[in-house]
């Protein structure tokens, strides 16, 4: 909500707005030397060009195209511009005065950081000709500086020396000019003086000047610090001028505003009160309030006017022109132009002041990240290439080192290979013979397996559910005929071993499948940690030559570690095609067992089941199995209780039993040695053999050896040059900002 002041109101009465941007008194000698230090802080930060970076306070003079702002900036610099017709400003021009005992003296320099086309350049500074002791040789000087704004393409040399162009590369241009300007007779202040916005062009000029003189004025007055010096001529009607309207916009609360009325003596007869309320803050209230100046005639810049006298004319005017001669004492303190330049030079000295926490504070924000953003980048290439290779290699090889050997996150690799171990061993215990003790002529009874408790302790009898085939069901009529015709010359109760062995080949036979599967699950994860390893440890070496080599390298090393690995794998599959084992025990101990298991499930009792196991040492009652042992004893019959199950009638499918508890008891045996013994394999040769002669491979393939070594590794260092010119640029920021950090150090001591 805009705020109304009264025609007699005091910037001590101000009201209170929160704000940086507050109304302050007038010049104080107390504060001169304060006021100082905060202009000279600003424009030695300048000088590091940290306002690419951070945000620093500044006063931005902005005005419609021939809204008298040019002859402001002359009578605030006592400098003359160039004048022509049409603009007169085609680049912002930044001028910094500062009050000195010293003779007169300007230092002009450009400024570029945009290229022809206005894409971003690293920022780049040149001093234009030396230093100018007479004033009369500044305005061509300008000329010829903005001529050089306006063609970066061309050496600022050659303009310097006074070449001409027909056509400029550029109509307007975000590169601008500095004018460093010192002497006796200036005020402290700096400000930017922006081109004059275009409400249409001429027949020479481009259609598209309208929008980009336009973006460029908003580029300075959308920041937050920056204090817009609104040039407002009396000539033309106010509503109608659109560098106010932007103004607004962008400071609609009028805060860093600062409102100046140009041309007052052509102000047509009869409309001097409309404009004598905005001095009033009336109408359109500004915080710091609105001024009015006014600057020579033509004809008198033309008959050379100093400005010295010109000061004198402007204070002769306004006190013989009504309405200004009759103004409070108040309000005529917002007349004249050398009250404008006190009053500007207090505002940015206090904001300067008041900003100058938030800049320590982004300057070091900016600071830490720019060093971030420096040491995410690659190290520059080093003088010593041969050993920075071999030490990028030396910590390749650590860190796959590591990793083979084992890491505990949840991210490690034997991490990701153990789930396709478990898988493994789940699918080679799946391939166990599905033998059935009955008939199949009993298949659709309703008989069915009990469960083996004895199983119960083995970790894979238990399916993860990727595993849906289930083995076909072996009947034991079926292993009976089986065994009946592998007969030759053996005797009527004895059955050939190739029954046994061609039951136990059908089952090895599929465990050639999943064995390869692991294989291929732990060499893919093999090869995507070895890919992200080489990333990780040479994709900033050099513009990428050194990681495509690497890759190569190491892919071939794996391959050949993979190799020998599917020939230990061949090999284990071999070895089972020859059933045999020395571990009698564990064989004997599953036989005994499976085979109760058959001929209790067979006969449908539990008499297989009481006689394998023994009565628990805390069995209360009797044990039928013990009675029928002592009722034994007493006839005289010495009987154990694996001895009880010949009481029973003869079974013609006894033998087809013992053959499927002898093939079941070995799977016991082969398999569990096989599921150790792959993954065991896989492991040697693939997973530990990527460290296996690792640097030597490297050396021989990177070609580390020789006397063209240390060339080669130059070239693999050799970086990229959108990295080059990145870690430039950074350096280059940081240089700024070091700089500014000294300046900033320098005012707190």
């Amino acid at each position: 909500m805009s705020t109304s002041y009264s025609a007699f109101s005091t910037p001590s009465t101000f009201p209170d707005m929160d704000s940086q941007f507050d109304g302050i008194g007038l010049s104080d000698p107390a504060t001169s030397r304060h006021r100082r230090a905060m202009l000279d802080l600003v424009n030695r930060l300048r000088n590091t060009g940290i306002q690419r970076d951070i945000d620093l306070p500044m006063i931005a003079v902005i005005g419609n195209q021939s809204a008298g702002k040019s002859s402001l900036i002359e009578s605030i610099s006592g400098i003359t511009l160039p004048r022509s017709s049409g603009t007169c400003t085609r680049c912002p021009t930044e001028c910094k005065l500062t009050h000195a005992d010293a003779p007169w003296s300007c230092v002009v320099k450009l400024h570029f950081h945009t290229d022809v086309r206005g894409d971003a350049i690293p920022p780049r500074i040149e001093s234009f000709g030396d230093a100018i002791s007479d004033k009369d040789e500044v305005e061509e000087r300008i000329r010829r500086a903005q001529r050089a704004i306006l063609n970066p393409s061309t050496s600022p040399s050659m303009f310097l020396d006074g070449a001409t162009v027909e056509d400029n590369e550029v109509s307007f241009s975000r590169n601008y000019i500095s004018l460093e300007i010192s002497g006796q007779e200036l005020e402290d202040l700096s400000f930017v003086d922006l081109p004059g916005l275009i409400a249409s062009v001429g027949q020479q000029g481009r259609v598209d000047d309208i929008e980009l003189v336009r973006n460029l004025v908003i580029s300075y007055i959308e920041r937050e610090s920056c204090v817009i010096l609104l040039t407002v001529a009396c000539e033309t009607d106010f509503q109608n001028q659109g560098a106010h309207h932007l103004a607004r916009h962008y400071d609609p609360e009028g805060r860093r505003t600062v409102g100046v009325l140009t041309k007052p003596d052509r102000i047509p007869l009869g409309e001097e009160e409309s404009w004598v309320r905005l001095i009033r803050n009336e109408q359109e209230p500004l915080a710091n309030n609105w001024f009015c100046v006014k600057q020579p005639s033509s004809h008198d810049l033309s008959q050379g006017i100093t400005w010295a006298r010109a000061r004198r004319q402007e204070e002769e005017w306004f006190a013989a022109n009504p309405p200004w001669c009759n103004l409070d004492s108040f309000h005529k303190s917002l007349l004249r132009t050398s009250k404008l330049v006190e009053r500007l030079s207090n505002i940015l000295a206090e904001l300067i002041a008041r900003r100058l926490p938030e800049i320590q504070e982004e300057l070091y924000r900016v600071l830490q990240q720019t060093e971030k953003e420096l040491e995410e980048l690659p190290h520059p290439p080093s003088g010593n290439p041969l050993g920075e290779v071999l030490r990028v290699i030396d910590a390749f090889k650590k860190d796959l080192s590591e990793r083979v050997e084992g890491t505990p996150d949840a991210d490690g690799l034997l991490q990701k290979i153990r789930p396709h171990t478990a898988k493994f061993r789940r699918r080679i215990y799946a391939t166990a013979p599905s033998f059935v003790p009955w008939e199949r002529e009993d298949e659709g009874d309703d008989r069915t397996m009990p469960e083996a408790t004895f199983l119960a302790n083995e970790e894979e009898s238990e399916s993860d559910g990727d595993d849906d085939d289930e083995g076909v069901d072996i009947y034991v009529d079926q292993v009976m005929d089986r065994a009946e015709t592998s007969r030759t010359r053996e005797l009527p109760d004895h059955y050939p071993f190739v029954v046994q062995k061609a039951y136990i080949a059908e089952f090895v036979k599929e465990w050639r499948q999943p064995s390869l599967a692991l294989f291929d699950a732990v060499y893919s994860i093999l090869k995507n940690d070895v890919d992200r390893m080489v990333d990780r440890h040479f994709s900033k070496v050099g513009r990428g030559s050194a990681k495509k080599s690497v890759l190569m390298i190491m892919h071939d090393h794996l391959d050949a570690a993979a190799a020998r690995s599917k020939e230990r794998i061949e090999w284990l599959l071999k070895l089972e095609q020859s059933p045999a084992t020395l571990n009698k025990h564990y064989y004997f101990d599953y036989k005994n067992k499976f085979l109760s298991y058959y001929r209790s499930c067979r006969h449908n009792d539990t008499l297989a089941e009481q006689m394998s196991d023994p009565p628990h040492p805390f069995f209360v009652g009797s044990d039928p199995v013990e009675d029928a042992i002592l009722a034994l004893r007493k006839l005289g019959i010495n009987a154990q209780r694996n001895d009880l199950h010949k009481l029973r009638p003869l079974d013609p499918m006894e033998p087809a039993l013992g053959i499927m508890a002898s093939v079941r008891g070995y799977f016991q045996v082969a398999y569990k040695r096989f599921v150790d013994m792959v993954p065991t394999a896989i492991d040697h040769e693939a997973t530990r053999g990527l460290e296996r002669d690792l640097e030597q491979t490297l050396r021989d393939g990177l070609q580390l050896t020789g006397p063209d070594a240390h060339q080669r590794c130059a070239s693999m260092l050799e970086e990229h040059p959108a990295i080059a010119a990145r870690r430039k640029d950074i350096m280059r920021k940081l240089e700024r900002l070091q700089a500014a950090k000294v300046e900033l150090r320098e005012l707190s001591i």
